[in-house]
């Protein structure tokens, strides 16, 4: 079975040696994913939805690099460090998935890499022949 690898570039992925996402034969993995501006530091501080939204892009990008579609997510995990805003990481999900919605999990979290950081997502994707 072909492994591909997926990288954004992002300075964690360096230090800590991973990779955004793996294609495994019609599995795709998407790492945690944060709000990572264009050129380092943390995208929209403060923002919950439109963290949500660069979360997603990213993933969208990253997916897109190994040929699969946003369309093709089937689960995602959204790791939040105030649950309380549900509705605005929610609003952002909603819209990025469209007609093609993954099942999901939110769970809030004590914290993530970067204190300005409010969301984290992870995503699996499937992939067939047809």
């Amino acid at each position: 079975m072909e492994i591909e690898r997926a990288f954004s570039g992002s300075d964690w992925e360096k230090s800590v040696g991973y990779c955004r996402a793996v294609k495994a034969g019609g599995l795709v993995f998407v790492a945690g994913t944060a709000a990572v501006a264009d050129g380092g530091g943390v995208s929209a501080p403060g923002d919950a939805y439109a963290q949500t939204v660069r979360c997603l892009e990213i993933i969208r990008d990253a997916l897109g690099e190994l040929s699969v579609s946003i369309e093709n997510v089937v689960r995602t995990r959204l790791f939040v460090t105030d649950i309380s805003r549900w509705e605005e990481y929610g609003r952002a999900h909603r819209e990025h998935f469209g007609a093609h919605p993954p099942v999901t999990s939110m769970l809030e979290v004590a914290g993530l890499v970067h204190p300005d950081m409010l969301v984290e997502i992870e995503a699996d994707a499937v992939v067939t022949d047809r």
